[in-house]
């Protein structure tokens, strides 16, 4: 029996107007990634002071 650490990955967020890294989040890589989280996530770019969309970025 695997893991639970081996069926999840971290990935960070960037958002996609200034290119900061402004999340990291666990991802189930066992079963592959979700639609929604491949197409981005809206969320809050501090330095732009609104939501943006954030792309994954793998280290």
């Amino acid at each position: 029996m695997a893991k639970k650490s081996d069926a999840v990955e971290y990935v960070w967020l960037q958002c996609s107007e200034t290119g900061d890294l402004n999340y990291r989040t666990p991802v189930n890589v066992k079963g592959g990634i979700k639609e929604k989280l491949k197409a981005g996530l809206k969320k809050y770019s501090p330095k732009l002071r609104k939501h943006t969309l954030h792309k994954i970025k793998r280290k």
